[in-house]
C-alpha cells in the first residue's frame, strides 16, 4: 500500500538566498524544504504595479534580458549552493 503524502507545511519552506533582476523582476533563489537538500528556484517574477506595490507572477519564459542577467549571477548562485549542500 502506498504511503500517504504529507501536506505541504509553509513553516518548513525556507528561502536561504535570493537575487532579483531590477530590470525584469525575475527572482532566482536557493530554497530548502525541511531537512531536504537546498535547490535553486527560478521565479517568481515580481512586477511593480502603478500604485508602487509589488505583485508576484509566474516566471514564465525567459527573455534575452532575463537570460543575460541569470548568466551574470550563475557563478555566485553555484558557489552559494555548493556551500549549502551537504556532502554525500
Amino acid at each position: 500500500m502506498a504511503k500517504a503524502a504529507t501536506p505541504f507545511d509553509p513553516e518548513k519552506d525556507k528561502v536561504l538566498k535570493s537575487w532579483r533582476s531590477e530590470e525584469t523582476g525575475l527572482v532566482v533563489s536557493i530554497n530548502q524544504y525541511g531537512d531536504g537538500d537546498p535547490k535553486v528556484q527560478i521565479g517568481p517574477r515580481i512586477m511593480i504595479k502603478k500604485d508602487g506595490s509589488e505583485s508576484p507572477r509566474k516566471a514564465g519564459r525567459m527573455s534575452l534580458e532575463d537570460l543575460t542577467w541569470f548568466y551574470s549571477i550563475i557563478d555566485e548562485v553555484k558557489e552559494e549552493l555548493s556551500e549549502l549542500v551537504k556532502p554525500e
